[in-house]
Order: C-alpha cells, then structure tokens, then sequence
C-alpha cells in the first residue's frame, strides 16, 4: 500500500467523501493530498488540501514534495452550466488528465486511479443491452462530457503502451446517488412531471456514491489495476422512477422533444439542445460482472436500492 495519496478534484462531490473517508481510517497511509482550484466547503482533519489546477505544470512538484504513490484523479467538468465553455471543458478534461499522467510519470508515481464514466460507451441505438468493458468506446461529439471522457480513454490506452510503469486503474461509473446528490441527472427527477421519450424505457443503471469510494478506496489499498464499469446489479427505467417518486410519467414523441428543446435553445430558454433526446432514448446499460468477478467487488446496493435511498434523502429535506 502506498503511504502518500493525491485526489484531483478534492472540493468536489467525489472527492470530498473519499478524502473523508480514508481521512476517518488512513490504515497505512501518512499522507493525504487534496487538490482543487477552489477551497473544499469544509476543512477534512488529516487531509492536506492544496490549492492546484490539473492543467498547471507545478502539480509535479506538488507529487514530489509529497512523496505521492498513488494520484486519484476525479477532477472534470460534469455540470458545466447554462453557458458551457467547451474549449474550456476540453483543457480541463482532456488536458488536464494529460498533465496528470505528465506529473504523475515525472515524479515516479506508481498509479493512477481514473473516474472515467459509462458515458464515453456514448448513447447509440446499437448500444447492447448490457455494456461489457470490452466494448467499443463510442462517445457523442454533441455531449462534451461523453466526448471528453472518450479522448481520455484513448490517451490513456496509449499511455498504458508507452509507459506502463505508471499502473492504470479505470472505474466507469454509471449514475452516482447518494442522499444528497444534486446534479443536471437528479434534475430530471425533481421535475414535477418526469418526461421520456416514447418507444424507450430509458433504463438508468446507478451505483451508490459509497460502493464508489468504497471501490476507489481499495485501489488505493491494493495493487489492482484495470477497466472496471461500477454499477449496482439491475436497472430502472424512467416510468418505474416516476411511480416510485409518485409523480405523473409523460412520454413524449422523439421529434416532439427534438423540435421543442431547438427553439427553446435558440431563444435562450434553455441549455439543452435537441441531442439530449439520445441521451434520453440510448442510454448505456452497464454491466457490474467484471466488477464482481476480477476486481472482488460487489455493490453493496442495487439500483433500485439505491434510487430508494436517495429518494429517501430527497423526502426527508422537505
């Protein structure tokens, strides 16, 4: 186990709970690093938090000074706004996972544990049912953040040929949920009235915020390395979330939406374009079997677990 420990995107909502959580038991470890380019909401006793950007070339110093084994990067642009930036989201994304991989390789870190997402598979009608990790990467040009995370696995597949005494390990999370996530996916469910798209179930494969640290957390702990989808076992379609929120479920036609969210966009009514139709009607359904069987993890929650979980969250704020 290494005895020093970076997290990229520390003052996220990620980071926050793994440097927390191995914060409360460090075992073997002497030294945790948070890094972000904003101060994290609350001061984590027994984590080191630096004010850094992934995409500036003094975070090697920062891995030297610290001695640093193993870099969990989590930094990236998930919800980018109503005025997204996509050269901006671009330099963090890509190039900043790039400065990573640079720093990490220069000051003789052993690992690095990527979140990558169940995103970059991207959102095609030919999906398979059920998405193994050995299946194409695909991503959407019109969804940055598919896009992105698909360019940041192609680099680091090159990185894993050309350097691979820096160790790989990949996590492909499908939707994260917790109590109190709040995000653009959550948004869609806190709508009074939760709209689909006819002819798709809109399947949602989610994966509880703590099975996700709980599996960062023993790559940090152990020699693992790899791709791994991170989801609970199961999926719930758009309806069956609607019933279990007890609101009013509307399927809408594909073109309806396509056409309506175009206007909405160009008079400024709205940040979605009519590309979030695919996002809707193709969504990747990710497989937990490599997960369970090579990487010794099984959820702890399924995905109806877990929606139950949040939804309890969401009742207990009103």
């Amino acid at each position: 186990m290494t005895r020093s420990v970076l997290i990229t995107g520390a003052a996220g909502y990620l980071g926050g709970l793994l440097a927390a959580d191995l914060a409360a038991d460090p075992g073997d470890l002497e030294t945790i690093i948070g890094t972000d380019i904003r101060e994290p909401a609350e001061t984590i006793d027994g984590v080191t938090f630096v004010r850094a950007d992934v995409r500036d070339p003094a975070l090697v110093d920062i891995l030297r000074e610290h001695d640093v084994g193993v870099v969990v990067h989590l930094a990236a642009i998930v919800s980018p706004g109503k005025k997204p930036d996509r050269d901006l989201e671009y330099s963090i994304d890509v190039g900043g996972t790039r400065n990573v991989l640079e720093a990490s390789l220069a000051a003789g870190v052993s690992k690095v544990i990527v979140s990558s997402s169940g995103a970059a598979y991207g959102y095609h009608p030919d999906n398979p049912d059920w998405i193994d990790e050995g299946d194409d990467l695909c991503g959407n040009p019109e969804f940055a953040y598919s896009d992105h995370k698909r360019l940041v696995e192609e680099m680091l597949a090159e990185w894993r040929d050309e350097h691979p005494q820096l160790k790989q390990l990949i996590f492909r999370p499908g939707t994260i949920l917790g109590t109190g996530t709040r995000n653009q996916i959550t948004d869609l469910f806190d709508r009074r009235v939760v709209m689909g798209i006819r002819g798709s179930e809109t399947p949602f494969v989610f994966i509880w915020d703590r099975d996700v640290v709980a599996c960062l957390r023993r790559g940090v702990e152990t020699d693992a390395t790899g791709i791994y989808n991170l989801a609970g076992d199961g999926a719930m379609p758009l309806r069956a979330i609607a019933a279990a929120m007890g609101k009013r479920y509307v399927d809408l036609p594909a073109g309806l939406v396509q056409g309506a969210l175009g206007v909405m966009k160009r008079l400024g009514a709205t940040q979605y374009g009519p590309e979030q139709v695919n996002f809707l009607r193709y969504r990747p359904v990710l497989s937990n079997r490599r997960l369970k069987e090579e990487f010794g993890y099984t959820p702890e929650k399924t995905s109806v677990e877990v929606f139950a979980l949040f939804l309890e969250g969401r009742r207990a704020e009103t």
